[in-house]
């Protein structure tokens, strides 16, 4: 992703799944890595579907319904991020780098839903 931040949480929850989608097609093909990267491109992507469903609420509650599940599926990518990397040395900084941005985003994602309480 380098080092240019965007804000706009749409496009940047779209990038952090594109990203991890990236990786996963990179990574050698083991068993771990194939079931570890099926369940980082599931909750990846389904970070940014949450934010974009909630961004086209049906009222409050959904919007924080939404929300919440982002904040949840991002903090779900951070775990299978961490297991990929602790078999995937070669990979380290790449993985690290993503799961600094699962984790900005989750607490992004904890300041809206605060905001809305």
């Amino acid at each position: 992703m380098g080092n240019d931040k965007i804000y706009n949480l749409e496009m940047r929850t779209f990038v952090f799944a594109r990203d991890c989608r990236f990786l996963v097609r990179d990574l050698k093909s083991t068993i771990s890595n194939i079931e570890d990267g099926k369940q980082l491109v599931k909750s990846s992507g389904s970070v940014g579907a949450n934010y974009i469903e909630g961004n086209e609420k049906l009222g409050d509650k959904d919007l924080k319904f939404r929300l919440r599940i982002a904040r949840k599926e991002a903090k779900e990518s951070e775990y299978w991020l961490r297991l990929l990397k602790e078999y995937n040395e070669s990979e380290n900084d790449r993985i690290e780098n993503l799961r600094n941005e699962a984790n900005e985003i989750r607490k992004i994602l904890s300041a809206i839903i605060n905001k809305l309480k």
